[in-house]
């Protein structure tokens, strides 16, 4: 009895384990989750409004907004309706087939905006011949870029390497352009908007000591506007004959061949 009385006792420690991270548990993982994803969301912000023209910023806007589930009449695409939805009034469906104009009845300058968008949205459709035949061929369409603007209706023919508007060695219109002009006053017929015309030329290398852009841009304006003119053009409709040197440039090269280009504008 005295040997079992001095014996030491048993003594069971139980450890509580807890998981997930230590003293805070996961709760720094969820939390450090959400400032990466809103990070994430402020950086695309900050593309989205760098890389979007304000058209396309309002139609991601109308797509986001809470009320309705997409705007009918804003978009912000840049295809074929410009932006436009199929239900916006503007937005013409290219089926190939004439569309009526209805009248506005408001005495107004918004109602002969209205018609003259139509009008001029027609003219392009027909020339680049948007959902049925162009009045151009294959290879003469890829010299020719359309767009509607405030001023109106932007034609610019460029040229390519193999096919330029002029002749390096003469400065003569080529029948490329000759063609070109041509189909330029059979299809603007259809309406009476008054023309300008402009020209633009590739930059010079720094080392000419002559330099000619202006002289040159101003002499293939005013041999466009003359092909306009044998080609039928109606006498006056001609408001404005510019060059401008190798100010602007559609390329990022300032010397690339497609600066060499020819604007019409039929003006609103």
């Amino acid at each position: 009895m005295a040997a079992q009385s001095n014996a030491a006792p048993i003594i069971i420690k139980r450890k509580k384990v807890v998981g997930g991270g230590g003293h805070h548990g996961g709760a720094w993982k969820v939390a450090y989750a959400d400032f990466v994803t809103a990070m994430m969301a402020f950086f695309m912000l900050m593309w989205l409004l760098n890389a979007t023209t304000e058209k396309q910023r309002k139609g991601i806007a109308d797509y986001f907004t809470p009320t309705i589930a997409i705007n009918r009449v804003s978009g912000g695409g840049d295809g074929s309706f410009g932006g436009d939805s199929t239900f916006s009034e503007e937005a013409l469906p290219f089926s190939g087939v004439r569309p009526v104009v209805v009248a506005s009845r408001a005495t107004g300058s918004e109602g002969t905006d209205d018609a003259e968008t139509t009008e001029l949205k027609m003219l392009e459709s027909e020339l680049m011949g948007f959902g049925g035949e162009s009045a151009l061929m294959e290879n003469e369409l890829e010299h020719v870029i359309t767009k509607l603007t405030d001023e109106g209706l932007v034609v610019e023919l460029f040229a390519m390497p193999d096919a330029p508007l002029f002749d390096p060695q003469t400065g003569q219109a080529t029948p490329l352009l000759q063609r070109l002009a041509a189909l330029l006053v059979q299809t603007g017929r259809s309406v009476k908007n008054d023309i300008a015309v402009g020209a633009h030329v590739p930059a010079q290398p720094v080392v000419v000591a002559n330099v000619q852009v202006w002289d040159r841009s101003t002499e293939q304006a005013t041999i466009m506007r003359h092909l306009l003119d044998d080609a039928g053009l109606a006498a006056g409709r001609v408001k404005r004959v510019t060059g401008y040197a190798d100010r602007d440039p559609a390329t990022l090269n300032p010397m690339d061949i497609r600066n060499n280009r020819i604007k019409v504008v039929f003006l609103r």
